[in-house]
């Protein structure tokens, strides 16, 4: 179970002080959660702080009722949290192959990793070899991205917003993809989205805004509310 208590985030910059991220408590071990809300509004800080890539100014994070606040990204990586970015690093020189066996801690064996990408619907003997380069497009490295925490088979998996920077074609893909490893997979998923396809695949749903929790229910009880909102704002940017 992951556990937040009390988390605050503030920057300093020209202006003076800024909070991010004010007093956010919450406890989360559904198996799907979904961080939504307004751009700006902390969910990706959250994540960050959550993996460990930015440390709370003030507050506790548990995970598995162990206290993680002061522990390091590769720390936390050790007991079984991973990351995965808007926009996944492209590593010239390294296959497919070398990157899955990276991720899973051993020497995978081709079989195993052609396994791991026809998992999230990519052809292996098409990919098994190729580099992670600017040869790949961004729909292509996110499910590469997702093969490689399948096979690290860690307890808490974090996207930050994975439909960015990709096309409607890869985007179907890609949400058939996190249906099956929502199915398939044996610990939490964490994603960052604002989109409604993803969100109705949520166990549970976060709503933050202004570096708060404002609402946290499930889909039932939290999509209503925010496709009412976002329905409002439509008409009104129509009539400006």
């Amino acid at each position: 179970m992951l556990e937040l208590q009390n988390v605050t985030y503030r920057v300093k910059d020209e202006i003076g002080e800024k909070t991010i991220l004010n007093n956010v408590n919450l406890k989360l071990d559904d198996h799907f959660v979904a961080f939504t809300g307004p751009n700006g509004g902390g969910k990706s800080t959250l994540a960050k702080v959550i993996a460990g890539i930015v440390k709370p100014t003030e507050g506790r994070i548990f995970f598995d009722g162990t206290d993680i606040t002061d522990l390091s990204v590769t720390e936390r990586a050790k007991l079984g949290v991973s990351y995965a970015f808007q926009q996944p690093v492209r590593f010239k020189g390294l296959t497919v192959l070398d990157l899955i066996s990276i991720a899973a801690g051993k020497k995978t064996k081709v079989s195993d990793a052609c396994a791991y990408l026809s998992e999230v619907g990519l052809c292996a003997r098409d990919y098994i070899d190729r580099e992670i380069n600017a040869s790949l497009s961004g729909g292509e490295l996110k499910r590469i991205e997702i093969a490689t925490i399948l096979a690290r088979g860690t307890k808490l998996s974090i996207f930050d917003e994975p439909e960015a920077g990709i096309d409607l074609w890869s985007f179907g893909n890609l949400i058939n993809v996190f249906e099956k490893m929502r199915e398939k997979i044996q610990g939490n998923i964490l994603i960052i989205s604002h989109q409604e396809r993803i969100l109705k695949i949520a166990d549970k749903i976060v709503l933050i805004a202004n570096g708060g929790i404002r609402k946290v229910g499930t889909k039932e009880e939290v999509l209503p509310e925010l496709l009412g909102a976002q329905d409002t704002c439509r008409v009104l940017t129509d009539k400006l």
